[in-house]
């Protein structure tokens, strides 16, 4: 293969459309814009939504629905098992950077393995972490 070789793939490259040459074109005159109206002129299209002057959409249907600002997370026993710490609470996870300061829920999950006794304190635990965090010996308030 060589570089004067390459070529386009077939049906890839067509000609461009050329409008307002004529009669002969296909596309004199208007030009496949069809006559008067807004969408005729140049520069006569409208913002996204727009109906005419009526009560767009968007506007007519009633608002419904809630975004929760909370922020609920994850901390699984893999990454508890790295900490150093016995004694596991809030300002452990937040200070060792797992949580972060915003979290409004905090929740153990059952992901990885504990191999030693730990005591979590105020923080919420799934059923099977808390028979993982039992198993090692250790407990839960």
């Amino acid at each position: 293969m060589f570089l004067n070789e390459i070529k386009p793939a077939v049906g890839s490259k067509h000609s461009k459309r050329r409008v307002g040459r004529g009669i002969g074109s296909g596309l004199g005159k208007t030009c496949g814009r069809g006559h008067k109206g807004q969408k005729s002129r140049a520069g006569g299209f409208h913002k996204v939504g727009f109906e005419g002057g009526q009560m767009p959409l968007y506007r007519r249907l009633p608002k419904r629905g809630f975004k929760s600002l909370s922020l609920s997370v994850e901390v699984r026993l893999l990454d508890i098992n790295k900490l150093a710490l016995n004694d596991i609470d809030r300002l452990t996870l937040v200070s060792n950077g797992l949580v972060s300061q915003h979290a409004d829920k905090i929740k153990i999950i059952n992901t990885g393995k504990i191999e030693r006794a730990i005591n979590v304190r105020g923080v919420n635990v799934t059923e099977s972490a808390k028979a993982a965090i039992m198993l090692a010996g250790g407990s839960i308030e």
